[in-house]
């Protein structure tokens, strides 16, 4: 049968084919007839058909291990991969808990301010990245390359970061009239930190400064974000920073912006009221200031307390600094303060440690009343030194006091600073015994001296009582009854700061108790422990102070309206500098109120130079 096509011509010998046949495999093939055989121009071998099952079953177990990879092992990241090119969470920063003092007048805010920020990761794909960064060059006044920079270090983040902060009105609306159609460049109001006062108070409230790259890590910070450095803003960086918000963002291929899916709306921070008087504060700060004028030192500090609960009511140390210029960023000035050898970021309150000199004798005092050492009416006899002699009878040492005082009780000795008096109750002299080095740590430890007061700043210093296990151990020497005689004066080895003599003489104050010093008004006092002496010898201390004011060291107190109790006190710490300057005062005398110490490191005498300074803030605080 012939079958045109064309031109040309099949011939077809056998009828069709059927499919069935058309499959025979080679196994049939070799059973069939000769008659089928025919029908087949080429047989499919056996093993051809095996090797294709096989291909297959490969091919379909790594489609099938390539589907569970991609759904099963990394689903769930390539879902977040495609979510994050699709929605973009920006952060919301939260207004930042405002600082107040104790009658409500804020002393930490927040002021507006216009911020330009971009979106590295966006901006940088941008095919006009290069003209884009010279035009904000231009209407910045900023260099490129610091722009650049910024950009290109962070240039994988999905969320804006600041470039210029603090713009002016005008660069902010021709900025914004630039760039109103770039999703990658954004003009916004944000907040920055601003301190009433700066100087007066920067010593309490500290200052913010820029995260680091160490601290983005595992916290909720952005680049960008401040975070507390030091004072009150470090203390309580946690409540005053509250919690960001965010926006999640529809956004298309090229990073614009298509709508607003949802708003997180952030939490602010916390508003601290501290327990410190602002108006005080400054006294305290000015009299400061004025006495330093005079004076060939730069370093001071004082601190006012409530002796009935601890709370802090004022604290200046100097030299200050402006905090405001940390927020700025004001590179010259944040390098000169750093470059100062007078240290103006050092608190001297709690992190400076001095010798006490006369201040620990009420102290002292208490503990030889509860040893019984000394009665309140015995006298010792002041010549106006003590001989230590050898034991051939030669003198080998003599401890100089700063004048004669006759027979002296212990009130008259509290009033008139006898070291001879002390040198006897500490070290022994004559027929009287003496505490010895070992009470006398015993009791300076029980009033909070050699260990931190627990103030809720870092960097506290925890002071020093030295011992004879201490000097062996450093000095590889002896302990000596003239190291003891030095202890008894706060003269030697033994260091305290202006934070740990403030809290001790609230002790004595308060009839006993140690309260832990506490910035917040709104807490709880924390009471350390109730010293073991008695009230009637604490009360005998408290004479001896009062009679310092009205015929003693202290007279320059006793024209205030009210009764106080102080001590005056003058540490020698060379031979070629003036001595720190002490004093310390409580007052009213029957129910203390206020505790004030004041310290002039190499001021000279603490009745003259550091009393005026006390004088001035409790004539404040009761004039109020």
């Amino acid at each position: 049968m012939l079958v045109k096509s064309h031109k040309f011509k099949v011939k077809k010998k056998y009828s069709d084919i059927e499919t069935e046949e058309i499959l025979l495999d080679s196994k049939r093939l070799k059973e069939s007839p000769d008659s089928e055989r025919e029908k087949l121009e080429m047989p499919i071998k056996e093993r051809v058909l095996k090797a294709f099952f096989i291909c297959v079953i490969v091919i379909l177990a790594l489609l099938f291990f390539k589907s569970f990879h991609l759904q099963i092992l990394k689903g769930d990241y390539l879902k977040s991969l495609a979510e994050e090119n699709r929605v973009r969470s920006y952060p919301i920063a939260a207004p930042r808990g405002t600082i107040y003092d104790k009658n409500k007048i804020p002393l930490a805010i927040n002021v507006p301010e216009i911020d330009l920020l971009v979106i590295p990761a966006d901006l940088i794909k941008n095919i006009d990245y290069n003209q884009i960064v010279g035009k904000l060059s231009e209407i910045l006044g900023m260099p490129e390359q610091a722009i650049q920079e910024k950009i290109e270090t962070n240039k994988n983040l999905l969320y804006p970061i600041i470039i210029a902060d603090g713009l002016d009105n005008d660069k902010a609306i021709l900025l914004e009239a630039e760039f109103l159609n770039s999703s990658a460049v954004k003009i916004e109001k944000k907040s920055r930190r601003y301190y009433e006062d700066s100087q007066v108070f920067s010593h309490i409230l500290g200052y913010l400064g820029k995260v680091t790259r160490e601290e983005l890590k595992g916290q909720k910070y952005y680049l960008d974000d401040y975070i507390g450095r030091t004072g009150i803003e470090q203390a309580y960086e946690s409540q005053l920073r509250g919690e960001p918000g965010e926006d999640l963002t529809e956004i298309d291929s090229l990073g614009k912006t298509q709508r607003v899916l949802a708003t997180k709306e952030p939490i602010a921070g916390e508003d601290l009221m501290l327990s410190v008087d602002s108006e005080l504060q400054k006294t305290l700060y000015s009299a400061l200031k004025s006495a330093l004028k005079g004076l060939r030192t730069s370093r001071a500090a004082a601190v006012a307390i409530n002796p009935q609960n601890g709370k802090i009511l004022a604290l200046a140390s100097f030299p200050s600094y402006d905090n405001n210029n940390f927020i700025k960023g004001d590179k010259n000035y944040v390098e000169k303060v750093l470059s100062d050898t007078n240290w103006p970021m050092i608190n001297r309150v709690f992190s400076g440690t001095y010798p006490s000199g006369s201040l620990i004798k009420p102290i002292l005092a208490s503990a030889g009343l509860e040893e019984k050492i000394v009665k309140p009416n015995q006298t010792i006899y002041c010549p106006g030194y003590i001989n230590l002699f050898d034991k051939y009878g030669n003198i080998y040492h003599t401890y100089n006091d700063w004048k004669a005082h006759g027979p002296i009780n212990i009130i008259r000795a509290l009033a008139e600073s006898c070291d001879v008096y002390f040198y006897t109750l500490g070290g022994g002299y004559g027929d009287i015994e003496g505490l010895g080095i070992e009470k006398i740590k015993k009791y300076l430890e029980l009033f909070g001296w050699g260990e931190k007061t627990g103030i809720d700043f870092p960097n506290e210093k925890s002071g020093f009582v030295p011992d004879p296990n201490w000097k062996k151990q450093n000095k590889d020497q002896d302990w000596f009854i003239g190291d003891t005689y030095n202890v008894s004066i706060g003269q030697g080895d033994i260091l305290a700061t202006p934070l740990q003599l403030a809290m001790s003489i609230s002790a004595i104050a308060n009839n006993g108790k140690l309260f832990q010093p506490q910035l917040l008004e709104n807490t709880e006092p924390k009471l350390i422990r109730e010293i073991p002496v008695k009230k009637e010898n604490l009360e005998i201390v408290r004479k001896g102070m009062r009679e310092a004011v009205v015929n003693g060291t202290a007279k320059i107190l006793n024209d205030l309206p009210i009764e106080a109790c102080a001590k005056t006190g003058t540490a020698q710490v060379s031979k070629t500098k003036a001595p720190h300057a002490w004093f310390v005062a409580f007052a009213p005398y029957e129910n203390p109120e206020i505790v004030v110490v004041v310290l002039i490191e190499n001021g000279g005498e603490g009745s003259v130079v550091a009393a005026p300074i006390a004088k001035e803030a409790l004539k404040y605080y009761f004039s109020k």
